[in-house]
């Protein structure tokens, strides 16, 4: 597996906001993306604006195929709402979260 971790600044006004543009978009990349496996998301308890959203995908190579660009149209609308900070591809090596 492999997961990629995308580090935002949202504003806290528009929390909510983003969560939902960020749902969406997870779920149509989840189910219209060849190898995406789906996404979580987790924010700071220190710095409240820090987002970070953490997708599953099969192979790495299924995810360059998705990021292209990188600035892949099924998340534009979240680049709209908060600042992209970061983006780091990761290799996993083993999950044991239920």
């Amino acid at each position: 597996m492999f997961r990629v971790v995308y580090e935002w600044r949202v504003p806290i006004e528009k929390l909510s906001e983003f969560q939902n543009v960020w749902r969406s978009a997870a779920d149509s990349i989840h189910h219209s993306v060849d190898g995406a496996l789906g996404s979580f998301m987790i924010r700071s308890s220190d710095s409240p604006e820090k987002v970070l959203t953490i997708a599953k995908w099969r192979s790495r190579e299924d995810w360059e195929l998705f990021w292209g660009n990188h600035n892949p149209e099924k998340m534009q609308k979240m680049c709209e709402i908060a600042e992209r900070i970061s983006v780091e591809a990761f290799f996993e090596i083993e999950d044991r979260t239920r």
